[in-house]
């Protein structure tokens, strides 16, 4: 096998690699690793692993994707791997599953949380799939020739400074249910959950134990406030931002790697710049990003980004900006300029030119209680409300209705997925801002849809920002619906096949852009690099194979050049099918 470097971008000279206990022990030039090393570094046990002079990365890492519950799913690990992705950072947007404490008038009301074992089939306990992040990475891994014995630490993290800390007692109850909030409102774009009912980042992180793949948590700025304020469109009292501030800490004390805001969404579209303040100093002070969807993007991009350049130079904090899209040379300029003052700015883009999200997000404006799904439906069939809609917030999107196909409608409707707007309509005989509502209701406003972007995010523009100093690579998937967007399955197999054949990017440079920069912005120490002492999140690519095969018609085909991962020192991916799928 081969390992871009600095030295060699293309790929180097062939090398051995040797892991044991979750880590790469040794890498030598190829046929070094004598007999006497390996049968002492591996005991009674070996797992070989042929490189074929493939390329040897480390393992990818996605900095934005909706995977906090779609991850339990064999076929979307699968589509993970078969891009190399090893590592996924998720709690996006400002919505997620923890911290969500009880509320205070029902503290007892929920179900315990199932611990991953014997009892909780879920966790997969004993599936040969097991590891990564809370998987005992019971194997190690060489390349062409190797040895298999032992363990890594519990989480599978045995490169990082301190072990991740164990499940902590739930927060002190608050006043609204963060939970049901966030189960509720993100449903078609996070999923469901299939234990967690609630409780801390800790705790969280405990049920992704026995994955194949790692998982890492953004505190989500929209959860926390719901915990406080409850669905209130309006600032929060001084109280209320301490109040949240309490659990940022605790969420970034059980191991959040940073807060996500998502300033389009509700609540957190109410959130001023005070409380933002306040939020992200105390991430500045743990060394930990603000990672933002932004209060608008297209034109509203240069608003919005001011917005988060005035937060990072009243608090000190590193700014990371979500599925950075639009005008490059303009997008662009902001985070140049941001940069040069000596902010920390950094963003992730996608390599497509459209969306997707909750129709709801897309369609509807914020004075509407969308935070509350049944209050925002029993509106929606009012007809003032309706004509209130049709004169003054309709008309500012009749230029989006020709751009929306449905993803995911649950229920009678189903039928609308994978048909434009305007097809739907033309078959229900209504006019489109009729069906856009006659979706939300049907659904409860669980309906998502994917989005062409405006002509100014153009190839051009996609390509300009994916090679800028300040990239990484987020697919921003959303795993649900029977039409789903096909970036969950194709993202990064396109961003390497494509950028490299191109001439953008060496090998090198794809390391760079789909993991090592992810790394280093969400501090996964171990992570993004092939060097003696990392963790062994490994992926053999073949550079001549690598292709995305996902299309909108066809999303959920997985990519092809990548046949063979390592998680944490364990084999997960072999053959291009998961090991004990």
């Amino acid at each position: 096998m081969r390992v871009p470097s600095s030295e060699h971008p293309g790929g180097g000279p062939l090398v051995d690699v040797l892991v044991t206990d979750g880590l790469i022990r040794a890498i030598e030039s190829a046929g070094a690793l004598d007999a006497e090393t390996l049968s002492a570094s591996s005991g009674a046990g070996m797992h070989v692993i042929k490189g074929r002079g493939r390329l040897l990365l480390p393992g990818l890492i996605d900095a934005h994707v909706h995977g906090e519950a779609a991850v339990f799913d064999p076929d979307v690990q699968l589509a993970m791997l078969r891009q190399g992705i090893t590592t996924i950072v998720v709690g996006q947007d400002g919505i997620g599953f923890a911290p969500t404490p009880a509320t205070r008038a029902h503290d007892d009301d929920r179900p315990p949380q199932r611990t991953p074992g014997p009892e909780n089939p879920t966790s997969r306990e004993g599936d040969p799939t097991a590891g990564g992040v809370g998987g005992a990475a019971r194997g190690s891994w060489t390349g062409l020739a190797g040895a298999e014995r032992g363990t890594s630490d519990a989480d599978g993290r045995s490169a990082r400074d301190t072990p991740d800390p164990a499940p902590q007692p739930r927060a002190t109850p608050t006043p609204h249910d963060a939970f049901g909030f966030s189960t509720e409102y993100f449903r078609a774009i996070n999923g469901q959950h299939p234990t967690f009912r609630g409780g801390s980042v800790a705790e969280l992180k405990q049920t992704y134990a026995g994955l194949p793949l790692h998982v890492e948590v953004l505190a989500p700025h929209g959860t926390i406030r719901y915990a406080v304020t409850g669905a209130d469109a309006r600032p929060a009292t001084a109280d209320e931002v301490a109040a949240m501030v309490s659990l940022l800490e605790e969420a970034l004390d059980d191991g959040a790697v940073g807060m996500s805001t998502g300033l389009e969404y509700v609540p957190a579209a109410y959130a001023d710049e005070d409380e933002l303040v306040a939020l992200a100093r105390v991430c500045a002070a743990r060394g930990v990003p603000h990672v933002s969807h932004m209060r608008g993007y297209e034109e509203k991009a240069g608003r919005a980004f001011a917005e988060l350049v005035r937060v990072a130079r009243a608090s000190g904090v590193a700014t990371h900006v979500s599925h950075y899209h639009g005008p490059a040379d303009e997008l662009a300029g902001y985070v140049d300029d941001a940069r040069a003052s000596g902010l920390d700015v950094t963003f992730d883009s996608y390599p497509y030119l459209r969306g997707s999200s909750i129709l709801s997000m897309v369609t509807l404006p914020t004075w509407l209680p969308i935070a509350e799904p049944d209050r925002t439906v029993a509106l929606l069939r009012d007809p003032a409300v309706r004509e209130r809609l049709r004169t003054e917030h309709f008309p500012g999107l009749a230029d989006l209705w020709g751009r929306v196909t449905m993803a995911n409608v649950p229920g009678e409707l189903r039928w609308t997925e994978g048909l434009a707007l305007l097809d739907v309509a033309q078959r229900l005989g209504l006019d489109p801002e009729d069906t856009a509502l006659e979706l939300l209701v049907s659904t409860r406003l669980q309906a998502g849809c994917v989005f062409a972007q405006p002509p100014t995010n153009s190839a051009g523009s996609v390509r300009t920002l994916a090679n800028h100093v300040a990239q990484l690579a987020g697919s921003d998937a959303i795993y649900g619906g029977g039409r789903p967007h096909p970036r969950g399955w194709g993202a990064f197999a396109r961003f390497a096949s494509e950028h490299v054949s191109a001439g953008d990017w060496s090998w090198a440079d794809a390391v760079d852009h789909l993991s090592a920069r992810a790394a280093r912005r969400f501090g996964l120490a171990g992570r993004g690099e092939v060097r003696v002492g990392a963790v062994a999140d490994l992926a053999l690519v073949d550079p001549d194979v690598l292709r995305d095969l996902a299309t909108y018609e066809e999303p959920r085909t997985p990519a092809r050049g990548v046949d063979d991962v390592v998680v944490g020192g364990r084999h997960v991916l072999a053959g291009g099918a998961l090991v004990g799928g």
